[in-house]
């Protein structure tokens, strides 16, 4: 599923417009990512935490040339699944 047939699904669900789906997407998605830029974290019970990680510099190799190289340090988003959502899946 694309954003496009995720935002089709939400309207059919909703019983809103395509476009009032569409703002409301776009609304979660900018609110999730402006949280996690801060450091924050977003808990949606029985559905999941968005949260972040920090990955420490690190060496790695360049596989062509077999060189050092330096990886730099940065923060990565990170999911974990919440109980309804697992069983949701495992149905």
């Amino acid at each position: 599923m694309n954003k496009n047939d995720f935002i089709a699904s939400v309207a059919a669900s909703a019983g809103l417009s395509k476009a009032d789906a569409a703002s409301a997407v776009d609304g979660v998605l900018d609110a999730i990512s402006n949280t996690l830029a801060a450091g924050g974290e977003v808990r949606m019970t029985g559905f999941g935490t968005f949260s972040t990680a920090s990955r420490a510099a690190s060496v790695g190799r360049n596989p062509r040339t077999g060189e050092a190289i330096q990886i730099a340090a940065s923060t990565r988003p990170k999911f974990k699944a919440g109980k309804a959502l697992k069983d949701a899946v495992n149905k």
